[in-house]
């Protein structure tokens, strides 16, 4: 059995995935890297809070950033978040 700090940093990680918007994020970024422009077009949600998201997902390790000039571009630096998609997907299909 793991420790309860071990315990205690997944549900971390797990907090930061439970967001809607968070997961648009990550399974864009599962496609590639882009910029924050992008992330905020393509979830329609303002700047600020698409840069909040962004600093939740850096804060856990699951994204990273580079500036390049003036803009800032994203990328996922735990793919295996996105087998996430596939487990729920399951549970949601098992349930129906």
């Amino acid at each position: 059995m793991k420790s309860k700090q071990a315990y205690k940093k997944q549900a971390r990680v797990l907090k930061a995935l439970a967001n809607e918007t968070r997961l648009m994020i990550i399974d864009r970024l599962s496609q590639g890297e882009c910029h924050v422009g992008e992330l905020v077009r393509m979830s329609g949600v303002d700047q600020s809070t698409v840069s909040k998201h962004l600093a939740t997902l850096r804060g856990v390790g699951v994204v990273d950033d580079e500036r390049r000039g003036n803009a800032v571009y994203y990328r996922l630096v735990t793919p295996c978040v996105v087998d996430f998609f596939t487990c729920t997907a399951k549970v949601l299909k098992a349930r129906s």
